[in-house]
């Protein structure tokens, strides 16, 4: 069983162990380094100091002591409200997602990317990843830019809301705060997350003590006056009276709703706005999902710590804000956002909560962030320019992913305001958020059986309100960046896809397909089948894919949207063998698939005889109503075949490099595709097909009511590849209705005339012979006194024209080549006989020179195989004569009604 954190490139690092972290770090070291010991032994944590401790930090962050009186004094206390319930909401439905992937198995390094990724595959995961490490970079930022606005609300030199005057202020005073703490926070996340893990329960207890005491203060501090300073345009001094009031209820009505103008960013705020800052404080919910290698019982742990971390924070963001609505003015809440400790009973109690929340938020946010980027380049998703994240200290520490993110959150403090960078961080999250909803409604509509997570209460119901209400909150908080990261996701995923990453991950997309495919299955009824609506649904017989590549090719173009697959009989028999041959090669002939672009299935059978083994694919091949009606032989003769490995320069050289072939081949190079497939035959080679034999394939097709067709001399044709540019516009289509081995037959209008005529119409309709010119050629005998002929000609003229069939006709007299046509006892047969003299084969054979010499492909008459089983190489020698020398040319037998004139 392929080891779950496999990269896509089999050289990578195999195996990431978490720590104990409290932002879902890992150490990413491999699991044979000399950290392997303390990654076999990890720390058993319970759901408390596992699960609910880093939530509720995450959550906690710096809104809660710097946004509460934004959020309520901007949005009212009603608005206010609906914002928590709306945000609870979505991550409400997306906990019960996480709670659902979480338990159904473990989950490493890399949170929402690892989930996303191990659900959905590597497009969708590494698109997702990369833009929820994004949002972690961004969160940084934030956290680091609210953390300074504290410390100069305390600090700064701005007399109208400092109080100790040390720190000048300024927009490029704030950048050099933000990077001092940024510097901070890179040292400590160089030293190792194991620093920050040991202290987040102490930070904990820190914030909690400075929440109490804000609880506290609303009963025990008594009312106040307060004069507020702001700089105003033209560097006005402006002076607001705000007051603290204690409980009371016209400070409760006054606070009941309205927007104003912020005067961190000089913007007035509305919903969109409010919510967007609000909401930060909603997105560290997978902060416990991560530690699922931690936990004692993470099936427990998950849900019940994430589900109690969440309703705790909620009832926290409730209770604070109807106290702060019911005993602060509007005017207090929105002229200070760090309000909270002018009305503490002692200030230093808020501010040191509010230094411990921000600056363990903001290493929170880096150690994750920089433990995604990581995980994304331990994947190999993006090439090298992530290439040296994978680089880990000796401890496991990835010390490299820790300096992109600190480079990029560098560049996010220069926004030099929370509130701006506040609405990308939301949309990013949401995105994030949806997209974990989308992995679990993949996995529920799947209905896959290894989808049993332990935690039930969720459903697809559940999982679909969390993605729509995510997409709708993003495009409510902000239209432009919401669009912009739904781009930005789109243009990864076709990165991500160009560059074809395969794993041993799983796709959710091929479960879903599945589930698909059987239920339209089961509706396709062939009961229902209609003669308009009939498609070739071919099984092509091939000894040999490099000497049959070109016909592979060709036939590709002729099944017109229908079933293609190709059969190969491998001759032994089970019981004397010790497993089954067959099985092992399918790899090889689907990576032969890929290389040459067909899109056809494979199904090979084990069989004493070819004819056999192709009985039995003709009638076990397909499914429902997708079952071959139409079987495609290679022509018997004697000539060597050409080895197309050795043209084509797929075959010839590796695109993509031998060393990484694997990654694009599921473990099969080229080396080893050209050893699987033996030389092609050669003059003095044994046949394993005899003459007897391929006839009665024929024989036996026909039997079971399946159209039959022949093609050789499909070596010389060119121009069918996947990377040829040819359109058909030089090409001709000739078809020759009649039966040629059968003079006196000249019903054009019979099933098997009109099979050809509808085969090559369908040729004529792919994208590489679509501009073709098809011409039909009608043999006559002028020389007769009947001159039925000529109203044969119109008649078929006529059908030509019901059948919507777009030719030119030929008419071809033939009298010199049926005076060499004699049949003994005076009987004309549906099958060739025996008896035809060269001379009218090789009659036959000039007359298609004569006319056909420069088409790309001919269509004929394939007469039907003789009864006897002593007269297959007679019947073979008169189709070899007729044919010879001629060029791409199918022969062609139908035993399917398939023209229909009616609309």
């Amino acid at each position: 069983m392929p080891n779950e954190r496999s990269p896509l490139i089999t050289s990578g690092v195999c195996g990431l162990t978490l720590t104990a972290a409290t932002c879902g770090t890992a150490s990413d070291s491999p699991q044979d380094s000399s950290s392997g010991k303390a990654a076999q032994d990890p720390r058993r944590l319970n759901t408390f100091f596992g699960v609910m401790v880093p939530t509720i930090l995450s959550m906690f962050s710096i809104i809660l002591f710097l946004r509460t009186g934004f959020v309520v004094g901007h949005a009212g206390l009603l608005q206010g409200l609906l914002m928590v319930v709306v945000a609870y909401t979505i991550i409400s439905l997306t906990v019960l997602s996480i709670c659902a992937i979480s338990t159904n198995g473990a989950i490493q390094g890399g949170g929402a990317y690892y989930m996303i990724s191990r659900s959905l595959g590597p497009e969708f995961g590494g698109s997702i990843g990369l833009m929820f490490f994004l949002a972690k970079v961004f969160a940084c930022g934030e956290y680091v830019l609210g953390l300074v606005e504290a410390v100069l609300d305390v600090f700064g030199a701005d007399p109208g809301t400092s109080r100790l005057r040390v720190l000048p202020q300024g927009y490029w005073y704030t950048i050099l705060y933000s990077s001092v703490v940024l510097l901070l926070c890179l040292l400590v996340c160089l030293v190792g997350a194991h620093i920050y893990s040991r202290t987040a329960f102490a930070i904990l207890l820190v914030v909690t003590v400075s929440l109490l005491s804000v609880f506290i203060s609303t009963v025990a501090v008594k009312p106040k006056d307060f004069v507020i300073t702001r700089v105003g345009p033209g560097n006005q001094t402006i002076r607001y009276n705000a007051s603290y009031t204690g409980f009371s209820a016209t400070t409760l009505r006054n606070n009941l709703a309205g927007y104003s103008l912020d005067y961190s960013t000089n913007s007035v705020m509305s919903f969109a706005t409010v919510f967007a800052v609000m909401f930060t404080s909603c997105t560290g919910i997978m902060a416990g999902a991560n530690m699922s290698g931690e936990l004692k019982t993470p099936s427990i742990s998950i849900p019940k710590g994430t589900i109690i971390a969440v309703f705790y924070t909620f009832t926290v963001y409730v209770l604070l804000f109807i106290l702060v609505s019911a005993t602060c003015d509007r005017t207090l809440l929105i002229q200070d956002y760090g309000f909270l400790q002018r009305i503490n009973i002692w200030p230093p109690f808020v501010t040191i909560g509010i230094y411990c929340a921000s600056l363990s938020a903001a290493m929170c946010a880096m150690i994750g962030a920089s433990r995604i980027l990581h995980a994304l380049a331990l994947d190999h998703l993006f090439g090298l320019p992530l290439a040296p994240a994978t680089v880990t200290s000796n401890s496991g520490n990835p010390w490299v992913a820790v300096l992109y993110t600190w480079g990029l959150a560098q560049c996010v403090v220069f926004a030099g305001q929370l509130n701006a960078v506040a609405s990308l961080v939301t949309v990013f999250y949401l995105l994030a958020y949806a997209a974990v909803d989308l992995a679990c409604l993949a996995l529920e509509w799947a209905s896959a059986p290894n989808f049993r997570p332990t935690f039930q209460l969720f459903s697809w119901h559940t999982c679909l309100l969390g993605i729509l209400s995510c997409l709708v909150m993003m495009f409510v908080i902000n239209p432009v960046y919401s669009s912009g990261s739904i781009v930005l996701l789109l243009l990864l995923l076709l990165f991500l896809h160009y560059r074809s990453p395969t794993s041993s991950w799983g796709y959710i997309s091929q479960a879903l397909i599945f589930h698909q495919v059987r239920k339209y299955l089961l509706m396709l009824d062939v009961r229902k089948d209609h003669v308009k609506f009939w498609r070739p649904q071919v099984l092509l017989m091939v000894s040999n894919p490099r000497s049959s590549c070109q016909l592979i090719l060709f036939v590709n173009q002729l099944k017109k949207g229908g079933l293609y697959v190709l059969g190969h009989v491998q001759l032994g028999d089970l019981d004397s063998l010790p497993s089954d041959p067959v099985q092992t090669q399918y790899n090889f002939w689907l990576s032969l698939v890929d290389k040459l672009g067909v899109k056809a299935f494979v199904d090979l059978t084990l069989s004493p005889s070819v004819r056999q083994g192709t009985q039995h694919l003709l009638r076990i091949t397909g499914l429902g109503g997708m079952k071959p009606n139409t079987l495609i032989l290679g022509f018997y003769d004697s000539c060597t075949p050409d080895d197309f490995f050795l043209q084509d320069s797929a075959f010839c050289h590796s695109s993509v490099g031998e060393g990484s072939e694997e990654e694009y081949n599921f473990g099969v190079d080229l080396p080893s595709l050209q050893a699987h497939f033996p030389p092609v035959r050669h003059v003095e080679s044994p046949r394993w097909l005899s003459p007897d034999e391929y006839v009665g394939i024929i024989s036996d097709a026909i039997k079971m009511k399946k159209n039959v067709c022949l093609g050789r001399y499909f070596f010389q044709l060119q121009g069918e590849g996947k990377d040829s540019k040819v359109d058909g516009s030089e090409r001709t289509i000739d078809v020759w209705p009649l039966n040629l081995l059968q003079p006196g037959n000249q019903d054009y209008q019979d099933v098997c005339s009109l099979f050809l005529l509808q085969m090559a119409c369908v040729l004529n309709m792919s994208s590489k012979w679509r501009h073709a010119r098809m011409r039909i050629f009608l043999n006559v005998e002028t020389g007769s006194s009947d001159q039925g002929w000529v109203v044969n000609e119109e008649s078929f003229r006529e059908l030509l024209r019901k059948l919507r069939i777009r030719a030119s006709i030929k008419i071809v007299p033939w009298d010199s080549v049926v005076q060499h046509y004699a049949l003994p006892e005076g009987e004309r047969c549906e099958e060739p006989t025996p008896g035809l003299s060269d001379d009218f084969l090789s009659s036959v054979n000039r007359m298609l020179m004569e006319h056909s010499s420069q088409a790309a492909v001919r269509f004929l008459y394939l007469p039907r195989p003789p009864a006897a089983r002593n007269q297959s190489q007679h019947y073979l020698s008169q189709l070899e004569a007729v044919t010879r020398g001629l060029g791409p040319t199918l022969l062609i037998h139908g035993v399917t009604p398939v023209t229909y004139t009616d609309l």
